[in-house]
């Protein structure tokens, strides 16, 4: 909603509400909300930017439902590759996905603050097996509601390959997991966030071998550019 200042008690960059609505009287200049979360954000924003990156890492996410063997993949092609790997942070977070909006932030940051720290001792490349995208997916769908900090977080990370893994694997619980009902519906809302945002990307799919094939050529050529 833009900067609001809040009865002159500050400047705060967007607003966030659960469940009810905020009603505003930009009239007479005073703010009434019910239930409603402000979220300030210049400082920690700036202390990430301030952070930087790495220059001359590349970066690849690896991005899709479920249970579709990214995190496996990152582990394995990070010791081909001599190089480090980002694991989804939010599991350090939650063991449950009885969460909450501050959760959620808190693992946005988070997510983000690690690649930008692991791009430091990366070699060359840096696998990621999560991203802010994959994050405000999970948001809305356990939440209906997705802070935008978690917009303003995925903008401060650019990633030079995308590989969205298929669903044509086996699906395996593992505590946290619990969409293995969905897998179809949940594949093409990850594959339709990549396009409406015009990102290209490489699918994934195969038996193991195959998978690991498809990443690895586009990954050399990516670094012999």
């Amino acid at each position: 909603m833009g900067y609001l200042d809040h009865c002159g008690c500050g400047s705060y960059l967007y607003v966030f509400y659960e469940g009810d609505k905020v009603c505003c009287n930009r009239i007479s200049g005073f703010l009434f909300y019910c239930r409603l979360w402000f979220v300030e954000l210049d400082k920690r924003v700036q202390d990430l930017q301030s952070t930087g990156m790495k220059e001359n890492i590349k970066l690849i996410c690896f991005y899709g439902p479920e249970s579709t063997g990214k995190t496996t993949m990152a582990i394995e092609l990070a010791k081909l590759y001599q190089t480090e790997w980002v694991p989804e942070v939010a599991r350090e977070f939650i063991n449950t996905n009885d969460f909450t909006a501050d959760d959620i932030v808190k693992i946005g940051y988070a997510q983000t603050q690690r690649i930008l720290d692991e791009s430091k001792v990366a070699n060359k490349i840096l696998f990621c097996d999560s991203d802010l995208i994959t994050t405000q997916i999970y948001s809305n769908h356990y939440l209906g509601v997705v802070p935008e900090i978690l917009y303003q977080l995925e903008k401060q990370v650019h990633y030079d390959l995308y590989f969205l893994f298929d669903i044509d694997t086996e699906w395996v619980a593992d505590g946290l997991r619990d969409l293995g009902h969905m897998r179809k519906e949940m594949y093409e809302i990850f594959k339709n966030e990549l396009e409406k945002r015009n990102i290209p990307y490489i699918k994934v799919q195969g038996d193991w071998e195959e998978r690991k094939q498809i990443i690895k050529h586009a990954i050399n050529l990516l670094i012999d550019k």
